[in-house]
């Protein structure tokens, strides 16, 4: 499944790479898509097979016609185990009311996400040197809060991190996929607005998946393996205090907007203005939080 899943994921970057190579050009040989793509020859050749076989190529790599969003893997097929734990350990935390403190048990957990105890674990450890989670006798961790100087730091480098990569994300061509992807987050949004009142618990996994689609066009491995962390303290942690929940969320939800908006722009100094702004926010509620916690 692991390897059904990475293979699907790499396919759909190399339909991305057909896409901004453009109609009658050549992809070339296959030791330039694999440098291109980051890529094993192995799977470069797997798929040209899949693209030639559906017409997309010719035999000698010229593109033929443009790839239908039909012909992309579905995301949900395409995440690896780790994020699937990731998202699942996540929405769990989010549901529950308990915050700093609260006993987590590996082996449950694992049965009740269908994956491995070993793949639970290495989740949990990946946690643990940064002092967010001890493990205690008989396979149990326990969350532990963060102090104020562990979350501005956080917050520097996650400040640091999503200004490059939405300035990289303005230059992403008119035909990158993410761009239809940031519009469809944009009127999830709008809609989220129309039932704020019973439904602000959705905005969680809007804003999750807004900063993930973001930070993903660095192209940085180092932001892609920070990012799991800087998704648990910035998207959930606040959360454990439910005080004005909502009226947060809403607030965030126009945020969201305007950011959102100044990228579709294309306007490098609106973008710089609401990352800014967002991000100053979500730094001024994330320090509240630890102070209500003390």
């Amino acid at each position: 499944m692991r390897s059904e899943n990475l293979f699907k994921r790499q396919f759909n970057e190399f339909l991305r790479h057909v896409q901004s190579v453009g109609h009658g050009r050549s992809l070339g040989s296959e030791r330039e898509i694999g440098r291109t793509l980051g890529t094993s020859r192995t799977t470069v050749r797997k798929c040209l097979a899949a693209a030639t076989e559906s017409g997309l190529l010719s035999r000698d790599r010229i593109v033929l016609r443009q790839a239908e969003p039909s012909e992309l893997y579905p995301e949900a097929e395409t995440i690896s185990p780790t994020l699937t734990v990731e998202r699942a350990f996540l929405t769990w935390i989010l549901q529950s009311d308990s915050g700093p403190g609260q006993a987590i048990n590996a082996l449950q957990l694992a049965r009740q996400f269908s994956v491995s105890t070993t793949t639970i674990r290495e989740f949990l450890q990946s946690f643990r040197h940064f002092g967010l989670l001890e493990r205690e006798a008989g396979g149990k961790w326990v969350f532990r809060g963060m102090t104020l100087e562990f979350a501005n730091e956080l917050s520097d480098i996650r400040e640091i991190f999503e200004m490059r990569s939405v300035m990289r994300f303005a230059e992403l061509d008119d035909g990158d996929p993410s761009w239809n992807e940031l519009r469809r987050l944009r009127t999830e949004h709008l809609e989220l607005l129309e039932t704020i009142e019973t439904d602000y618990h959705r905005f969680s996994l809007l804003d999750e998946q807004l900063h993930r689609l973001i930070n993903s066009a660095s192209s940085n491995r180092f932001v892609t393996e920070f990012y799991h962390v800087i998704s648990l303290i910035f998207f959930y942690h606040y959360q454990w205090n439910k005080k004005d929940e909502r009226i947060r969320n809403e607030a965030a939800v126009y945020q969201h907007l305007a950011y959102i908006d100044a990228i579709l722009s294309r306007d490098q100094r609106k973008i710089s203005q609401t990352c800014t702004a967002h991000l100053s926010e979500a730094r001024r509620t994330l320090l509240a939080s630890i102070t209500r916690e003390t």
